[in-house]
């Protein structure tokens, strides 16, 4: 090695090369510049007036969504909270720049955009984002090298963003099944990459992306099953792979599969949890759950976790999974503490949600604390369709305003690029806040797989009257696909799996 990279490498701290990945120049974005020319197709900038000094490279969102039609704004939206916190941080400097964004678009301040609905918001660019999801499906270049663990990941963000927006995705079949075939190792479950170790993360994308365009069939059931087994952990939780760490990410992650694919209830024999006293996959799993239950009222990802926004729906929709919400949530959480802290995760006046105490409203988190709604308000039997413990609307206007980039796609907040990530969950988040969920048992799930799990299946979606449309502030043409709250794929992908192992038995 020579002098000079000895000594660069001797200046370089830690800390310093953290802040380097983290600054904007320097993160590798899911859309380079390469894949820009498809987007340009649907980039028809007649919805938009420019001005001279319009000088964004049509990511950034400042200046161009705001609408000519004042919008119908309520008071809690236009301004800062009367409360403020004198103490300041990196965080809290973060935090005032992020909100004055946030309320320039709210406002309809800057430059002024034509193409907006009947409440002066601007309408959801699906061709746009349509178009920015397909690039996702294409070649990356080398420095997405990086991604490797993630295939399945990439896979699932863009066909699932595409189906719920109404795009058919059965052409991409036989390149899916292609893609996962090398994925899929012989002891059962998926890798992120080409010769990775099976992952929980990993297979529940493969599993819900084969599923979005019809190609379950190539996944083995019987090593599927036997892998599961294997990261059963003996407390009742599971691990992310085997030896691995163990959270609620793969408890979901583990039963949606195992759900999905209509999986025998029983442990495999040679399961370390069977030996350990277990005889189900079920077994014990409840009460585990309820030890990440944290002090604030949130979920954390294990016991003595930090209460997070996305391990909240991991737990929620997990144990949605088991039984009935109205009897597995309130058996095995504090409900009235879990909703005081969801409550407190949905910003103001952004009208999004953050993930933690303290933190930023981003995106992603319009499904993974937006999502956790219709099933707490089902384990309380709240009628969403006369009551809501969730603002719907902010939401609504934070998506539409706030989270749209104007060549495609969705970011987690204003002045950040987009990515396939936040893209997918932001229209999850989104059918969230336009449809109504509810749950009602059924007799004929339950005949039909006695051996599985079916309760999850027993899920309906109501479409949201001229009424709710209009106090939810988006048109007809706004409306995406409903999306499943505990599988989070399109309703009918999710019957169409249902049907297609109904009345198997095993394998």
């Amino acid at each position: 090695m020579s002098s000079t990279n000895q000594n660069t490498q001797a200046d370089t701290t830690p800390t310093d090369r953290l802040a380097e990945i983290l600054d904007n120049s320097a993160r590798i974005q899911e859309l380079s510049s390469g894949h820009e020319e498809e987007i340009q197709e649907a980039d028809d900038d007649s919805d938009y007036e420019t001005s001279d000094d319009d000088s964004d490279d049509g990511q950034n969102v400042h200046g161009w969504m705001a609408s000519k039609l004042p919008p119908n704004l309520p008071f809690y939206f236009a301004g800062p909270g009367p409360l403020a916190d004198g103490l300041e941080t990196t965080t809290s400097a973060a935090q005032e720049k992020t909100m004055r964004e946030v309320i320039d678009l709210m406002t309809g301040k800057g430059q002024t955009m034509t193409y907006v609905n009947a409440y002066g918001l601007p309408h959801l660019l699906k061709d746009k984002h349509a178009a920015f999801l397909r690039t996702i499906l294409g070649r990356y270049p080398p420095p997405f090298q990086v991604m490797d663990a993630s295939r399945p990941w990439l896979l699932y963000w863009a066909l699932n963003g595409l189906r719920t927006l109404g795009v058919d995705v059965s052409e991409y079949k036989q390149r899916c099944i292609d893609t996962f075939t090398p994925l899929q190792n012989p002891e059962g479950g998926f890798g992120g990459g080409h010769g990775h170790l099976s992952h929980a993360a990993a297979g529940y994308a493969a599993t819900l992306s084969l599923a979005l365009v019809g190609g379950l069939d190539m996944i083995d059931r019987r090593a599927m099953w036997h892998w599961l087994g294997q990261v059963k952990n003996p407390s009742g939780g599971f691990n992310m792979a085997v030896n691995g760490e163990q959270d609620v990410r793969g408890a979901y992650c583990c039963m949606t599969i195992h759900t999905l694919l209509a999986l025998p209830l029983a442990l495999p024999p040679s399961s370390p949890a069977r030996r350990a006293g277990l005889e189900t996959f079920t077994s014990g799993l409840g009460s585990w759950i309820s030890r990440c239950q944290t002090f604030e009222g949130g979920l954390g990802g294990a016991p003595d976790n930090e209460a997070h926004g996305a391990y909240a729906f991991c737990v929620l929709a997990c144990l949605c999974l088991l039984d009935a919400p109205a009897r597995s949530i309130p058996t095995y959480l504090n409900t009235r503490t879990l909703i005081r802290w969801l409550v407190s995760r949905q910003c103001a006046p952004e009208g999004g949600f953050s993930g933690r105490t303290n933190k930023l409203v981003d995106a992603c988190y319009s499904h993974w604390v937006g999502g956790c709604w219709s099933l707490l308000e089902s384990a309380l039997n709240i009628d969403p369709a006369k009551s809501s413990l969730w603002h719907r609307e902010a939401l609504v206007r934070y998506t539409l305003s706030c989270s749209q980039a104007k060549k495609g796609g969705l970011r987690d907040k204003p002045s950040t690029r987009p990515d396939g990530y936040h893209t997918n969950y932001s229209l999850a988040g989104l059918s969230a806040a336009q449809y109504v969920y509810t749950y009602a048992e059924s007799k004929q799930t339950e005949a039909e797989g006695a051996e599985a799990l079916m309760v999850a299946f027993n899920w309906s979606f109501q479409r949201p009257t001229q009424q709710q449309m209009k106090e939810w502030c988006f048109d007809s043409s706004d409306l995406v696909e409903p999306v499943h709250p505990v599988f989070v794929l399109p309703f009918d992908i999710v019957e169409n799996t249902r049907a297609k192992f109904a009345g198997k038995v095993g394998f």
